[in-house]
Parts: C-alpha cells; structure tokens; sequence
C-alpha cells in the first residue's frame, strides 16, 4: 500500500491491478473526498447532505455509498452527483463511478451480520412517510372548508388562488403566500386546501403545521440529535404548508432549518403554502434570500372585511349553527366588531349560548349589555397618532418634535419609545409605521425598536415609563 499525493491506493500482488481492498482504505479515501466537497459546497449544506454519507464497499471501479434514505440519495445524486463521482475518480485510484445502497430499518442482530443494508421497499417507504406526515401536521378542523368560506371583494384573489391549488390543476404561482390580518380566513384557506386534497387525491403527502409547531419538531429532532429524519420528513412532502412565518423570523437556527427546506421543496418542485400578518416585504427578520424567492410566487392579500361580508358571516353562521338571529342584532354586531372575524363569531356564540342557557330571547338591548366588554375593546382601536401623541405628552414634548429629524437625546429617545410601541400595538407594517414618523425607512424603525428592547433589559425607569404608556394609551 502507497500514497501519492491525496490519493489512496493499494496494489493487488497476484493480479497487479489497482484496488481498495479495505475498509479502512476506501473508507479513508472517501473522507478526503467528502472534506474536498465541503470546501466547495460550504458547512451547512455539507452537515445536511455529504456528512451522513459512508463508504460501503468498493468493487470493479464502482464505490458503493451507503445513504440514510432514498430522499437523500436523490438529491446527492441530483445536486452533488457529477462532483462526487469527479473527486473519487481523482482521489481514489480506479474509481470510474458511484452506486448508491439505502440504509434498511433496524433488522435483528443475526439478520445484521448477514445482510445489514438493503433497498427499502416502495410500501415501507410509502407507510413510513404518511406515519412522519401524520405526526407532523396539525390537526385539521372539519368546519374550516372552501364551501364554509364567505368570499368577497376583499379575499377573492386568495380563495381562487386557494381553490384552483386544490383542485390538482397546474398552477403557474409557487409558494402561495397568503397574507392577512389575525382572523381574516388564513388558516381557514389553509385547512381547506390539505381537505381538499386529501379528499381529492389521498395518495399525495401534505402536510399543515402552524410555525410554532415547525420550531417544535425542530428543536426536538436537534435535542434527539435526529436532525436527518426530520429534514427527510418535512422535505418528501408533496404540499407543505406552514401558518403564521411570522414567529418564525429572527429564530436563527430555525429560520435557517426553514430556508433549505423551502429550496429543498422547490428545487424539486414541490407546491409550498405559506401565511403571515404581513406581507414578504415587511416582515422583519427574514432572510433575505428567502424574501427575494417568496417574491417569484403569489402574494395574495386578505383585507380587512366591510361591513357586508360581516353579515353574511353571521347569516352563514346562523344556517350553520341552524339558529335564527333578529336582524338588527346581526347588523348591530356587524358594525360594532370590525377587527376580527374571530371576535364576530365568538360574540354570536356568546348570545346564542346565554339565550339557550337563561330560556330567554335575543334582542338589541340584551346584546348591548351582554356583549359592554367586548365591544368596549372593539371600540379602542390604538392608532400610531394615538401612541405619538401619548408619548410626546409623557415626555414634554410637541408632537411636531417627535416627526422632525432632529436627533438630540431628548427627541431621539422618545420618538424610539413611540416606534416601539407602534409596532408592539397596532397591526400596520414596518414601512407604514416609518411613514408616520416623517417618512422615515423602514430599517430606521427597526434599529429604534431594537434599541428600546435592549435598553429594557437594563432601564427599569424606562420599563416603567413604557407600561405606564401602554395603560394610558389602553385606556
């Protein structure tokens, strides 16, 4: 046995030929060939896809790789096979191309000394993959499907988008992102499409999750160390789609996970459905990587509902629940609850429950009083004008301080205290925000909300200064 350079050779006495003849050798030679890919390809993506690889055995020019999962090995073979095969043929001797073998389960010992890898079967697989989707997706609820969906003006574009995606037709938008306001239908859409499909054409892997449950899968396969069946999971899906990115932005090794898992998919193109309460654009914390690929799909905005489309909910409701409702007290509750669909329909439930309870009738003045909580919050909708001109009192300052561009200590402060309470209380986007602070960019409200955060770990007078603000301007 020699060595010339990086390459590994052993020369066979009795027929002259050049061969690996050891696992210790042809395994040795493949690691060099792994670390020269890892120059190449860089850490994270060489962790998730080179680093599990093994090599098996090595026969008639042919160096056979053992591979976790039949996923895997598709898309080493698909993204990394030419180089591979490159740098064997450069780093071991005789090696003209590369065979790819995949890890069986987990046999009994005796069966393992003798055959311990094989080709898993389509049905192993096929079963394994519906049990890991299943345990991944949310749990879907019945209700939430397209016939129960009132359209409008308002979320016409995102309930077609939604409901020809479902229907199995080719669609020419990948991802859909659906953006929308809490209680706007999002999920709804979202529930409706995985129905949809599943009812449609039960053989195609989908799977829903919100984003906390992502973080949550994600974090426990890391604690287990179980990161590649994780990531083989999530990526053999057909559909995959995730509710709520938001909370996703900013978890670093999360957001990361969520990155390659949405190239992963779309490389192999794969339909991928997110949601968030704001649009690509004006979520903080996203890569900026994925925010330029979610642009290539279809931003399809719900707005918030008029007045109309809250009846019909209610009427919808009504024929639902298969109860009848006074028409002024719908009307009433239609006008009075106009952020949250959530909030109508619970305050619905509310009468229809206390008229079932009590044995007593609905009517507009029992509604009123039933409902003085509710609508007491529905009544205090907190504007950034609000929340300037609170803090601009707070601090002594005039309202015209707090929009100028002057940045002495005494202004900058406050108007930082105001840029983080307009993002911390109202629903309005990062560039809205900077436009009522004087025009100012996006990335200025930003770093303003970070330093106040920052700062709170640290300034309790500035704590305290901040939740006397928000009572006040709560109140």
């Amino acid at each position: 046995m020699f060595e010339g350079g990086n390459t590994i050779v052993h020369k066979d006495e009795t027929t002259g030929s050049d061969s690996l003849s050891s696992l210790a050798t042809y395994a040795a030679g493949f690691e060099i060939v792994k670390a020269a890919l890892k120059s190449d390809i860089g850490e994270t993506a060489f962790r998730s896809w080179i680093l599990p690889l093994e090599a098996r055995r090595f026969d008639a020019g042919a160096l056979d790789i053992r591979v976790p999962t039949r996923f895997i090995r598709d898309w080493v073979r698909t993204h990394y096979g030419d180089r591979l095969t490159q740098l064997c043929a450069q780093h071991i001797a005789g090696c003209t191309r590369i065979d790819y073998s995949i890890q069986a389960a987990a046999k009994p010992a005796a069966a393992d000394a003798a055959r311990p890898y094989e080709p898993v079967t389509t049905a192993n697989e096929n079963a394994a993959a519906e049990a890991a989707a299943e345990q991944l997706s949310s749990a879907l609820d019945p209700r939430f499907t397209f016939d129960n969906f009132i359209v409008a003006p308002s979320n016409e574009l995102a309930f077609a988008a939604a409901k020809k995606l479902a229907s199995g037709e080719n669609v020419t938008f990948n991802p859909l992102f659906l953006q929308g306001g809490v209680g706007l239908g999002k999920t709804h859409l979202m529930q409706a499409i995985a129905q949809d499909v599943a009812a449609r054409a039960p053989e195609k892997r989908v799977v829903y999750m919100s984003a906390e449950k992502f973080m949550y899968q994600f974090v426990r396969a890391l604690r287990s160390r179980d990161t590649m069946t994780f990531k083989e999971y999530v990526r053999g899906v057909d559909i995959l789609m995730i509710d709520d990115i938001q909370f996703i932005c900013g978890k670093e090794s999360t957001a990361q996970e969520f990155f390659h898992t949405f190239n992963a998919l779309m490389d192999q193109g794969k339909q991928v459905v997110l949601s968030a309460d704001k649009a690509p654009g004006d979520l903080e914390g996203l890569d900026d990587r994925l925010r330029s690929r979610l642009g290539m799909g279809l931003v399809a905005g719900i707005q918030n509902t008029s007045l109309e489309l809250r009846l019909d909910i209610l009427r919808a409701k009504c024929v639902l629940m298969k109860r009848e409702m006074p028409a002024d007290v719908l009307g009433f509750l239609a006008e009075k609850i106009t952020n949250n669909v959530r909030e109508l329909e619970g305050a619905l439930n509310r009468l229809i429950a206390h008229a079932e309870l009590v044995g007593r009738a609905i009517t507009l003045a029992g509604a009123e009083e039933l409902l003085q909580d509710l609508l007491r919050a529905a009544g205090r909708r907190i504007t950034i004008e609000d929340i300037q001109r609170r803090v601009a009192d707070h601090y002594n300052l005039r309202m015209t301080d707090i929009l100028s561009p002057r940045r002495a200590r005494p202004v900058a402060r406050p108007r930082q205290v105001a840029m983080y309470l307009a993002k911390a209380l109202t629903e309005h986007s990062l560039p809205e925000i900077g436009r009522k602070f004087g025009g100012r960019d996006h990335t200025t409200i930003i770093h303003g909300v970070r330093k106040i955060e920052e700062l709170l770990l640290t300034d309790r007078q500035l704590a305290a200064d901040i939740e006397t603000l928000k009572q006040r301007i709560a109140g």
